[in-house]
């Protein structure tokens, strides 16, 4: 059964949790739609897992798009979220609503999101006037970390706790239909997910919201350049398919791959008439 706006939302309202998982491509997100996750985000965090680029900043609409686009070709029943890059809204509310749309026409997405508060509730509110599902991001927001000074908790004193709850409420007040909170303590993300009637997802938030989402390479251990606390290795996925590389390099020097089994035949008095 695909999964929507109103599925998620009965979720939360039956504390059922949200499981949400990033792909960026349609292989992938066919082996996460077929595992069975509620949601896969195609996040700008393709930027450096995909891209190799050091952060999301030089993410592109157009990357985003292709991404996208292939993505939701792999998802049946996964509800699919598609970050709007830096810059595509920050800009303006009618460039914000303009980009949404090229996301949901271009890249067949489910809904969009993107990052900020209370200072983008009028970008929001607009997109979804246009129809356009809204996922919130608000907390450590990614293309914010020059303006945040690096990586950081947020929230851990009362005026930053207090301006989460804020941008928590205005975002919703403004009509988005989920909320992502990454880097938050959890005891502050339990008590925000209790006030707001959509669904929390947490990164780095605790178990007291309403879902969780991981980046697919650091759940599996695939992307080793760093690993946030918050993260959990739930297979050895990058060991796995180093060692199968690895064997597939030994066998191919040794000349013992590929073997009989993996050739195609042909009959001798075929080759005894080329010359």
């Amino acid at each position: 059964m695909k999964n929507t706006v109103l599925t998620l939302q009965k979720q939360k309202e039956e504390h059922d949790k949200i499981v949400m998982v990033t792909a960026y491509d349609y292989t992938t997100a066919k082996i996460m739609d077929e595992a069975g996750v509620n949601t896969i985000l195609v996040g700008d965090s393709l930027g450096m897992v995909m891209l190799g680029y050091e952060d999301t900043l030089s993410v592109t609409m157009e990357d985003m798009i292709h991404h996208t686009a292939a993505v939701s070709r792999g998802a049946k029943d996964a509800f699919v979220v598609a970050d709007m890059p830096f810059m595509s809204y920050q800009t303006s509310v009618y460039d914000a609503v303009v980009n949404a749309g090229r996301l949901m026409k271009e890249g067949r997405a489910n809904a969009v999101k993107l990052e900020g508060g209370v200072e983008f509730a009028p970008h929001i509110e607009a997109i979804v006037k246009a129809s356009i599902p809204v996922v919130a991001h608000i907390g450590l927001t990614p293309q914010s970390v020059n303006a945040f000074g690096g990586f950081k908790v947020q929230g851990k004193d009362v005026e930053a706790a207090k301006k989460l709850l804020a941008d928590a409420k205005a975002v919703e007040a403004a009509g988005a239909c989920m909320v992502v909170m990454e880097c938050v303590p959890a005891k502050l993300a339990a008590k925000i997910s209790e006030e707001l009637t959509i669904p929390t997802i947490g990164i780095g938030a605790g178990a007291g919201c309403d879902g969780q989402v991981l980046v697919y390479q650091d759940l599996l251990a695939m992307y080793g350049d760093f690993r946030p606390k918050f993260v959990k290795v739930f297979a050895n996925v990058g060991e796995v398919m180093r060692e199968g590389v690895k064997s597939y390099i030994k066998e191919t020097k040794e000349g013992t791959f590929p073997g009989e089994e993996h050739c195609f035949k042909i009959d001798d008095s075929v080759i005894e008439k080329l010359y």
